[in-house]
């Protein structure tokens, strides 16, 4: 058998070799006329911080991003309980800990492996810290379980973490071979491969050109439709490569990096859940507490001005420049900090060179505009 393959931004076919994918993965692609279904939010589940173990904590790094600037915008808020909305390998909630000796961290994930490696990590912190798997938008129901009323910071560091995409075998990365997965609650229901080869054409091509602002969205959602079925990383990045004008392969990066993106959120609802986690973490602030959320693409970006400045306004429906006349309340008021990552750290972690800062601090009491 051949597959797709790539080399130097030209699709080319090479021989398969045999994979013994995981059962998991094919069961739930098998039915390619099953009807699609949305993954299931994540069973809420308090994780005992764990005594460290170097499997657990060695195979799960992870370079924190704008690390200095969190720090900063979190060492001035009231003492009490700061949510760590996307723990993955501890790296903010460890800065965060050394740093404010007056505040504990929650931290949720839903990720398996990220949970047990911040486990290991937040051990020698005792009760100041706690981590639970769930999914943030499952934040206020985390707090409710916990006993915690409201908190003094909340911080969203989005997208997918670089433990993520070195593990081949989760099928986050185009450069590796391996199942199309992209999950990251693997007990979730749906992954890429359900996506890839059970999604009309009209859908994938919407969510390529909405989650990725690809534009030939209509070019690589009719191939990977005349490539069915679809199973491996490669011959999906392949595929994608294939659909695209040679001149455009040739400059903005691996052609398939936009693809990967789109299919990734959809995978995850990740656009679909951050909303309402906003809000509730907004909803969850004590007064003068912070929230800081780090987007890496533009459709989270959106999602995260539009939230906050919809607490900074009340919603305010006036006329801009005018007097408030609609009687919106404000909840809070926005934190001037930098946007982006320093050049030095840009050059030392490519991850952070699309990475946007934006936060808010909750206002004392409603202060009308």
């Amino acid at each position: 058998m051949q597959s797709f393959g790539w080399q130097n931004g030209q699709p080319i076919l090479r021989p398969l070799p045999f994979r013994a994918f995981r059962g998991e993965i094919l069961a739930a692609s098998a039915n390619r006329g099953a009807a699609v279904q949305r993954p299931k939010s994540s069973s809420l589940r308090s994780v005992p911080v764990a005594s460290p173990s170097p499997m657990s904590t060695e195979s799960f790094s992870h370079q924190p991003v704008m690390l200095d600037e969190i720090i900063e915008l979190f060492k001035t808020v009231p003492a009490g309980w700061i949510v760590d909305a996307t723990l993955g390998g501890a790296g903010h909630t460890r800065a965060i800990l050394d740093a404010c000796p007056n505040l504990s961290v929650i931290g949720i994930d839903q990720d398996e492996n990220a949970i047990k490696a911040a486990s290991a990590r937040l051990a020698t912190y005792g009760a100041r810290a706690r981590v639970v798997r769930a999914r943030f938008d499952q934040l206020a129901q985390v707090l409710s379980d916990q006993g915690i009323e409201s908190v003094s910071g909340v911080l969203f560091d989005l997208g997918v973490s670089s433990h993520q995409f070195d593990t081949a075998e989760r099928g986050f990365s185009y450069r590796t071979e391996a199942p199309l997965d992209m999950r990251m609650n693997t007990s979730a229901e749906r992954s890429a491969d359900v996506v890839v080869n059970n999604y009309e054409v009209a859908d994938l091509e919407r969510i390529i050109r909405e989650h990725s602002d690809e534009r030939f969205a209509g070019r690589i959602a009719r191939a990977i439709v005349a490539a069915r079925p679809v199973r491996t990383t490669t011959e999906l990045a392949a595929i994608v490569a294939s659909a695209i004008p040679a001149p455009a392969r040739r400059r903005g990066g691996n052609p398939a990096k936009r693809t990967f993106q789109a299919l990734r959120i959809e995978v995850n609802a990740e656009l679909e859940i951050l909303e309402p986690a906003l809000v509730q973490a907004v909803d969850s602030l004590a007064p003068g507490g912070r929230i800081a959320v780090l987007s890496y693409h533009s459709g989270e970006d959106r999602i995260a001005k539009s939230v906050l400045r919809a607490a900074e306004s009340g919603g305010c429906t006036c006329p801009v420049g005018l007097p408030c006349g609609c009687g919106a309340t404000p909840t809070l008021k926005r934190v001037r900090v930098a946007a982006k990552a320093s050049m030095q750290e840009q050059k030392a972690n490519p991850r952070s060179t699309s990475a946007r800062l934006r936060a808010a601090e909750k206002l004392m009491k409603a202060q009308g505009l």
